[in-house]
């Protein structure tokens, strides 16, 4: 699809982003050097403590930004300054922080660097979810009901609201990634929500402006995959479904959509066309609508001015690098050749630090264990090593699981098959893993093609309690308790041996032990008692009934078991934070925690921003305490008991 290589425009490229996303770059570079020709440097812009992490490891050159803490991503003069001092002449930026932020790209131009990605006046066009969808009603592209521009004052938006309808969705022009957008159901719902949103749109993007748009129920999230050169040509080369999200974040991506015809396939890349030359739009890009299955109509919702985290989808389905072709249109070159035609399929799952079983707060901290998949058709995109520290002050993405097959079927075979292969341990920290498998394994996911399989299918289907998985939780409860058994044995060893080095020897004589622990609310008492070199009599007592196993113990690693329980084979991971045990059985997490008696623990580092309750306050059980926010959302510590009777 591209031209024959040329002699590029820059030779030292830095890179505005970080973990993952760096990392794409870098390779995306590195095979341009392999084949041959002029040779470009990679420069990573870092924080100060990312000095050591895999993106400014690998970078040719790597260059400190200061404290995560100032924001330096998306702190202009900062960026600036660190341009010109490792003599950049280019800068890519990959998704998030100031990709989307046309005030960067003027300030690229103002020195001379070529801004990878398309003009500020087309970002300041096409990346304004307001000015965007003005330009789309202007070139024939389906838009749903809306407020036809930011609504500023609350007495506007409720105006505004009665006159578009409701349910609504409340959106920051500015907003992406979930963050700066609401559903409103009723005037009360936009009157408590109006100013939260215009707030965090403000803290995260800094715009505040917000506008209203009627909610497409019963949606499929469908979105197209542009590039295009500085010679008038825009093509787009994939469609991809990401329907499958939880709280507006995509969880699982698959190209192309299992919903769509080939004529309305045809139909969404033409527009997507026709907005990218209306506005002189180069490079890659990604526009967005939503599909209502019943009605077969589509409706423009956002272009968003960058890649998109999802892209290798397109990429394995199309044999195109959309990053390779970011470079070369940037370089001036055309895009020539026919456009390449989608084959097979291909599911992307999220893989996040992030624990469902306490309503998916962030999970930082450094990786002790990092085994991720490999095998016919699966690809992982990572920025991430063993060792290596998911922070709290970014987002949570460890990496991307990429399935491709020659059928849908295949494809979603082969990532559940990934999924269960991939082991991560973060110290104090959980993945969303067995989440994701849960998820593979629904009909609604199965069948890509059940209407009702929608946007907020995810949230819906959490409030009527399904997606918790307990399968194996027993097993779980048993391998925390041998792991409490074990560690005490060898405090009591140690002790033994550091007492008799001093000639009075101490030891306590216990015959089993008990502790007690929680699992998704429910106590368990558990007394375990060795009773062979790896063998363990484990009394499980839950709800006033107790269950006694065997179980017999072979230790293959820090973190791998290999357990046996009534002839069956368990595989458990295990790793211990405190009074936490993270305990995988057989791709199943479970965090099983030792009762602290009503005390509460943020699940991670973070900043309060809300505090519903005083010193002295009653609450009940399951109320909200505090309102944290850290890795890009904001999670509720809630109270684990209610007033004692």
């Amino acid at each position: 699809m591209t031209a024959p290589a040329q002699r590029l425009v820059f030779t030292r490229v830095a890179i505005v982003n970080r973990g993952e996303a760096a990392m794409r770059l870098i390779h995306a570079v590195r095979d341009l050097n392999a084949e041959g020709g002029e040779q470009i440097r990679t420069i990573a812009l870092h924080t100060d403590e990312e000095r050591t992490a895999m993106f400014a490891r690998e970078a040719d050159e790597a260059h400190a930004l200061g404290p995560a803490s100032a924001r330096p991503y998306i702190d202009l003069a900062v960026l600036e300054r660190a341009l010109v001092a490792c003599r950049a002449d280019a800068v890519w930026v990959g998704w998030g922080f100031v990709a989307e932020d046309p005030a960067f790209a003027d300030l690229c131009s103002r020195p001379g660097i070529t801004f990878i990605g398309p003009s500020a006046e087309a970002m300041r066009k096409l990346g304004d979810k307001i000015g965007s969808k003005l330009i789309a009603e202007e070139v024939g592209v389906p838009v749903a009901p809306w407020s036809r521009g930011g609504v500023d004052t609350l007495e506007a938006a409720l105006a505004s609201a009665a006159r578009v309808g409701y349910p609504l969705m409340l959106k920051a022009t500015a907003g992406g990634g979930g963050r700066g957008i609401r559903k409103v159901d009723t005037a009360a719902d936009l009157e408590a929500a109006y100013q939260l949103t215009r707030d965090e749109a403000e803290r995260a993007f800094g715009s505040g402006v917000v506008f209203l748009e009627r909610l497409v129920t019963g949606a499929r999230h469908i979105e197209v995959q542009l590039i295009a050169d500085s010679h008038g040509t825009a093509r787009a080369v994939g469609v991809r479904d990401c329907t499958i999200q939880r709280r507006n974040q995509k969880v699982i991506e698959e190209s192309a959509s299992p919903l769509l015809t080939p004529e309305q396939t045809d139909e969404v890349k033409a527009a997507a066309e026709r907005l990218a030359v209306a506005v002189g739009y180069v490079g890659a890009g990604t526009v967005e609508f939503l599909y209502h299955p019943g009605e077969r109509t589509f409706a423009f919702l956002e272009v968003n001015t960058r890649l998109r985290v999802e892209h290798p989808i397109t990429e394995v389905t199309t044999d195109l690098d959309p990053v390779k072709a970011q470079l070369h249109v940037a370089a001036g070159g055309r895009l020539e050749g026919t456009k390449p035609a989608e084959k097979g399929h291909a599911v992307e799952a999220r893989l996040n630090a992030e624990d469902p079983d306490r309503d998916f707060a962030p999970s930082p901290g450094r990786i002790a264990l990092l085994e991720l998949p490999s095998g016919p058709g699966i690809r992982v995109d990572t920025g991430v090593g063993e060792g290596d520290t998911i922070p709290a002050d970014f987002d949570s993405m460890i990496a991307k699981i990429i399935a491709y097959g020659r059928t849908r079927d295949e494809a979603l075979a082969r990532l559940r098959r990934a999924m269960f292969e991939t082991t991560v341990v973060i110290e104090g920290g959980a993945t969303n893993k067995s989440f994701i498998l849960d998820l593979l394994d629904q009909s609604e996911v199965i069948d890509g093609k059940a209407g009702w399989a929608d946007t907020s299918w995810i949230d819906r289907v959490r409030d009527e309690g399904r997606l918790v998985v307990h399968e194996h939780s027993g097993i779980a409860v048993v391998a925390a308790g041998i792991e409490a058994y074990e560690d005490e044995a060898q405090v009591e060893i140690t002790r033994l041996l550091e007492s008799a080095h001093g000639g009075r020897p101490q030891v306590q004589h216990k015959v089993g032990r008990a502790v007690d622990f929680k699992l998704r609310g429910t106590a368990y008492k558990v007394t375990v008692l060795q009773i062979g070199p790896h063998r363990f009599r484990v009394g499980v007592e839950a709800g006033g009934a107790e269950h006694v196993v065997v179980a017999d113990v072979e230790r293959l690693g820090e973190f791998h078991t290999r357990m046996t329980v009534g002839g069956e084979l368990y595989r458990p991971v295990n790793a211990t934070h405190g009074p936490v045990h993270m305990i995988e059985v057989n791709g199943v997490a479970h965090r099983v925690t030792r009762d602290e008696g009503g005390v509460l623990r943020s699940p991670a580092p973070a900043l309060v921003v809300a505090s519903p309750v005083a010193v002295g306050d009653t609450v009940a059980a399951g109320a909200p305490v505090l309102v944290l926010e850290s890795m890009k959302m904001e999670t509720a510590v809630r109270a684990v008991r209610g007033p004692r009777p």
